[in-house]
């Protein structure tokens, strides 16, 4: 199937576009390489360089006759989403208005879409299921949740199918090392920890050691991105089969602790990782961990790779060669 992967230079893009090729994907990278690095890109892949907001050469990408597209292109700062909210509006949810209209435009009629857990805010209950209340407590949840929204129209009213894929906290790189591009400025923990040990910062900052948990520290699920990209090839395949539209959790449904990921960290680099507590974040919850059994029974889909060992091991083959001999 011609596939067109929007934001395939990306973190997670890129091991999804890795995840199409190898299950026999003909894949178009459309990614103005912002956060994507072209390291990321295969030779497999046709790339195209160009931006969401720009309606023209969306346009004219989307004319080449895709069976589907997978959209992972947004910005994702929850933080500056706060402060920036028109940025925010105009990149992800006008950006994925432009994709809706070309799409329909041309007769595309299936996509994925990177969602996120944070449509849901704070956690009422756990583990976070579907149905759990969706009340975003950051601009960039908001953004997800509109666009889903919207989906849902297009799925009513222009025939759209679409999976809204709802992810919680991706981790890890590809497990036979074929990618190798880093995130630039990360705030995600183990990509900090990673820095750390690295030498690119001096210490990790901790923020909190005493919520209710079992050793203080906040606990979020963790899911391996090869896992995830997995996710992308088996929603694609069932809505184009089933010619359904659904919605649905990816998580490991296990959490792990901020100070359980430092050790294993310590552990797997050998490096001693310097850390220091601070003041708890405004708003961060104790614990966040996910049920993805919507996933596995409508899609089959089992995560693998996502134990803390393999997070930290495959993600320290990509850092430690930043190390200087």
């Amino acid at each position: 199937m011609e596939t067109l992967v929007i934001g395939g230079a990306g973190y997670i893009g890129s091991h999804v576009v890795r995840a199409l090729l190898d299950a026999g994907h003909r894949v178009t990278v459309y990614d103005n390489l912002s956060s994507g690095k072209e390291e990321n890109l295969f030779g497999d892949a046709t790339f195209v360089r160009g931006d969401i907001l720009d309606k023209v050469a969306l346009s004219a990408c989307l004319s080449e006759g895709f069976g589907v597209v997978v959209h992972l292109a947004a910005l994702k700062a929850a933080g500056e989403s706060m402060d920036l909210p028109g940025k925010y509006a105009e990149n992800n949810i006008a950006g994925t208005i432009n994709i809706l209209n070309a799409m329909t435009n041309h007769k595309v009629k299936r996509l994925v879409f990177s969602s996120s857990a944070a449509v849901y805010g704070d956690p009422v209950y756990q583990p976070i299921d579907e149905e759990h209340p969706t009340e975003p407590v950051n601009f960039y949840g908001f953004t997800k949740l509109e666009i889903e929204r919207i989906l849902a129209w297009y799925d009513r009213l222009k025939g759209l199918r679409y999976a809204a894929l709802r992810y919680f906290n991706a981790a890890g790189y590809d497990p036979e090392g074929r990618i190798t591009g880093l995130e630039r400025n990360p705030a995600n923990l183990l990509p900090v920890i990673m820095e750390v040990a690295c030498g690119l910062r001096d210490t990790l900052r901790i923020f909190g050691n005493d919520y209710e948990t079992r050793d203080g520290t906040g606990v979020r699920d963790y899911i391996h991105v090869s896992d995830l990209a997995t996710a992308h090839v088996q929603a694609l395949d069932y809505i184009d089969r089933a010619d359904a539209s659904l919605t649905v959790n990816l998580g490991s449904e296990s959490g792990v602790s901020v100070a359980e990921m430092l050790e294993t960290a310590r552990e797997i680099t050998g490096r001693p990782i310097p850390a220091e507590i601070v003041a708890r974040r405004p708003g961060d919850p104790a614990e966040l961990v996910s049920t993805a059994r919507k996933a596995g029974e409508i899609l089959g889909w089992r995560p693998t790779s996502s134990d803390v060992k393999t997070l930290v091991a495959t993600s320290w083959r990509i850092y430690r060669r930043l190390i200087s001999p």
